[in-house]
Order: structure tokens, then sequence, then C-alpha cells
């Protein structure tokens, strides 16, 4: 468990702020939740209000962060690396429990058959199976190292009409993420392949501004004391305990891959949630 201590030399405000939330994050409800969560815990802050960023790119969004005096974004939330965690204030609690690296495909009906017997990388290479990612996201290098065909876009709106069109197979997702993506418009008619779960140690965390140390020390403290009371783990449950059942994961077939690219730390956080994976998936699942 984190272990902090506010800092006495913080100058803690009582006056209401506003915190730029990125879109992708502020449109996630789980995502939302959970930083509204760690504010609600935190009221010797100040009342807050999150606010919606502009629809930025994931990498712009980053830079705007490491700017230091971005007026566009204050909080994002996306996978870790070692330049993210030395380029930016990170805040080193896996926001969904460590399942943003537990991956089902998006697929498209009629490729569903491609995917019939695929145990290993080998097999997605053999059947020409290409993968869609972000160009920006730690995904795209953690596959391609696998040996894994990667398919890139800036925009992460756009991958879902590359898919569509066939520029790839499958759009690799989040098990965290993929039954609120299927509810968008540009997700109608895709359908989640439903044998393969690709499983690689990727924490995913929240960011500030390398000199944000305020906000920085307001999230921490709220996610320690939900941690601390329960209500984090009421939280994973609420916010992904019905995914986690519906994708029955229990049933997939698990592709391991390796993750060259985090810091120690990271990597230990990271092979814990994998050594995890179905106490996690029995803890999410269980009804009572």
């Amino acid at each position: 468990m984190l272990s902090f201590q506010l800092a006495p030399e913080l100058a803690v405000s009582a006056e209401s702020k506003d915190y730029i939330l990125w879109y992708r994050n502020y449109d996630n409800p789980a995502i939302h939740t959970l930083v509204d969560l760690a504010f609600r815990k935190t009221p010797e802050y100040g009342s807050f209000r999150l606010i919606r960023s502009e629809e930025l790119s994931q990498g712009r969004a980053l830079r705007e962060l490491a700017s230091n005096n971005s007026k566009l974004v204050d909080i994002a939330n996306v996978a870790t690396s070692p330049e993210r965690e030395n380029a930016l204030n990170h805040i080193p609690v896996p926001v969904d429990g460590g399942l943003l690296g537990f991956r089902v495909c998006l697929v498209l009906p009629e490729n569903l058959r491609k995917f019939q017997g695929i145990t290993n990388i080998a097999d997605l290479y053999s059947r020409h199976i290409r993968i869609g990612q972000g160009a920006h996201w730690p995904d795209t290098p953690i596959l391609r190292s696998n040996g894994v065909r990667v398919i890139t876009h800036t925009r992460y709106e756009i991958l879902f009409g590359m898919l569509q069109n066939q520029r790839f197979e499958c759009f690799a997702r989040g098990i965290s993420e993929v039954m609120f993506e299927l509810e968008r418009e540009d997700a109608k008619g895709l359908v989640v392949e439903p044998t393969l779960l690709l499983a690689y140690p990727m924490p995913s965390y929240l960011f500030v501004s390398p000199e944000d140390h305020e906000t920085a020390h307001r999230l921490q403290l709220g996610l320690e004391r939900a941690i601390k009371d329960g209500t984090f783990a009421t939280y994973l449950k609420q916010s992904f305990g019905e995914s986690v059942a519906r994708l029955d994961l229990n049933r997939r077939t698990v592709i391991a891959l390796e993750n060259p690219l985090l810091t120690d730390d990271s990597e230990y956080v990271a092979r814990r949630i994998l050594d995890n994976l179905k106490r996690r998936i029995d803890y999410l699942t269980d009804d009572h």
C-alpha cells in the first residue's frame, strides 16, 4: 500500500479549483469516477470541478502536460512507460487494478473464423492477423517487440473506422474499456472475439505536469485513502465486474507477451498483477 504524508510545506488551498481531465478519460465513466473519488477523499484541498479537455490526441495531451504551463489539460490517465514516468509526475496506483494489460480483440463478425484455434503469437502471424493501435501508445512497441504486426494511427477515433474498413483484423482493447467502447456510434457492427486474451504487464497511471506537485499529492492521498477504507475495491468491482464477467475471461486462451519498456518499479507492480490474474477475475465476478 502507498505510504503518503502531506508535505508540511505544501500550501493547501481551501478555494475551489477547476481540473481539466483529458477528454478520453472524462468520457470514460470508470476513470471519471476514480478521479472524482480521489478528489472527494481530500476535502482539505477545497472544492473542485472536473472539466472535459479539448479532443487532443494522446501524444498531444502528454506533450501539453510536459510543457508545465498548458491551459488545455491537467490530468491524463494513460499506460505507463519509462519515458512517461521520467517526463511527467505519475501517481503509481494502477487505475483499473491492472486490467489494461489484459486485451481482447474488437473484430468484424465476418473475421471471427480467422481467430479459431489460435493459441500463440506464431498463430497470429501465420493467420495474417494485424492489430490496430495508437501511434503513441506504449502497446505498439510492446506488440511489435513480440513479433505482432501493428497498424497505427495518431487518433483513437479513426482506428474504429480503419477496423471497419479492414485495414487490420483486431483492435486490441483493454478488458476494462472494451464494453464501454462497444456503445460508441463508430463501433456499431463490431463484436468482441470470444476465445483469446492477450496479456502483458502494463500498469495504467494518472499523470500530471512535472511541477504540479499539489495535484499529484491530492490524487495520491485520495487514492491511498480510498484503498485504505475499501472504496477503491468497491470502485473496481462496480466499474469493471460486469465487463469482466461478460467477457468470460476464465474460458479464454491466454497469450502472454513480454513488456521490455517498464521501469523496475512498474515491472514489479505489473508482475504481481499478472501473477494474481485468476484471483482478480474471481473477485471481480463474485456476486457475494
